[in-house]
């Protein structure tokens, strides 16, 4: 094997170990993911500008599907093409699949979900900690004029308001194009479309419930915003045709919260109620199927974009507003997570760590965080 063949095979073994990591230490949900992975891709390993960084997830929160993993594989097919487009995403989701898929058997066979609030208790204001510092280190790039200041300011108000997050994203874009043109009044792109991933209908066991898959799929291709817009989704789908009862997509929504991962991992519990493993395998394939196709689609174009000084000020724009987005949830998930002195405690102490030492791995604060509240929680 040539030198630039072992390159290649040591970029995915890469690839492949540390979103299996983040996979299996990624509680907090979407914004705490994307905090860990922009410690990890950007400050420690420095796979490409923070910058950059930023025009990921900006573009990724304006397509469906679950942000955190589309940014996991953004990253993989950044550092290795489009094989780390598929090893990272499905080295991502593995773990948090694989745990569902434990729990959702248990479940089917004793009713009941195990207690995990011990375990939580610490886990959330540190998660909280994180993003705190992702805010402020995105913060710099995204705000760096006195007009994405203001639409930060007004973008995080809004959101925390109530107005869907999508509708503000791209209303932020076309006011930062609107405000280009009026300043400035005086590329075609090749998309690359990962083909293997059609190919994987040939190899899908006999057994294979298509049913699901395409409920799951439709769910997948549609899907904006957090685990409450899913609830309403399936509920339409499943609960609504009574194939699924509320009781049972209510637990599956909160598994998909309290294991690590994308909450999108709820599929598999609830292919497993519905089917068993066939049901899993299918239901996990179709919801996160749409997600490998967009951003395989999405990802040769942001380059072009950037160069179109009309796009360049939408993708300025709409990063400003992601970060302000991510704020509104900081807010909101510390309002549930910061509940007393103790957790108080832990959040500041986790901030503490992370501006002493930038580059510390994110995993210590989640499991600091965890044993600190176990232990504060028996004063």
């Amino acid at each position: 094997m040539n030198a630039s063949g072992k390159q290649h095979r040591s970029e995915l073994a890469e690839v492949a170990r540390l979103f299996l990591k983040l996979g299996l230490i990624g509680f907090g949900g979407p914004a705490a993911h994307i905090a860990m992975m922009e410690r990890e891709v950007v400050q420690k390993r420095k796979w490409f500008t923070q910058a950059y960084f930023l025009d990921l997830v900006g573009a990724t929160n304006l397509i469906p599907g679950p942000n955190s993993t589309e940014m996991a594989m953004h990253c993989g097919m950044e550092r290795a093409g489009w094989k780390g487009l598929l090893v990272a995403g499905c080295c991502f989701i593995f773990p948090a699949v694989i745990l569902t898929g434990i729990i959702a058997w248990a479940y089917h066979q004793y009713g009941q979900l195990p207690e995990v609030a011990p375990f939580i208790y610490g886990i959330k204001p540190a998660i909280i900690a994180v993003i705190v510092s992702l805010m402020i280190s995105l913060g710099k790039k995204a705000f760096s004029s006195v007009q994405l200041i203001i639409t930060g300011i007004i973008v995080a108000a809004l959101a925390l308001w109530g107005i869907n997050e999508i509708i503000l994203l791209f209303a932020a874009g076309a006011a930062g194009i609107i405000v280009h043109l009026a300043k400035k009044r005086s590329h075609s792109a090749t998309a690359f479309f990962p083909l293997v991933l059609l190919q994987i209908g040939a190899n899908l066991p006999v057994g294979f419930d298509w049913k699901l898959f395409w409920i799951f799929l439709k769910t997948g291709a549609i899907l904006y915003g957090s685990g409450y817009v899913l609830f309403a989704l399936l509920d339409a789908d499943l609960v609504s045709t009574h194939l699924l009862t509320r009781q049972q997509l209510t637990d599956a929504i909160a598994v998909g919260q309290f294991t690590p991962g994308p909450v999108f991992s709820s599929a598999t519990f609830i292919g497993w109620q519905l089917s068993g493993l066939s049901g899993a395998i299918a239901a996990t394939i179709g919801i996160f199927l749409p997600s490998f196709l967009f951003v395989g689609l999405l990802n040769p174009l942001i380059p072009y974009l950037r160069k179109s000084p009309a796009m360049a000020a939408f993708l300025n724009t709409v990063n400003a507003a992601s970060v302000a987005l991510i704020l509104a949830i900081c807010l909101e998930m510390g309002k549930l997570s910061i509940s007393d002195w103790r957790t108080l405690l832990i959040a500041i102490l986790g901030f503490a760590v992370l501006l002493s030492w930038p580059a510390i791995n994110t995993a210590f604060i989640v499991l600091g965080g965890a044993l600190a509240g176990y232990l504060l929680a028996l004063i």
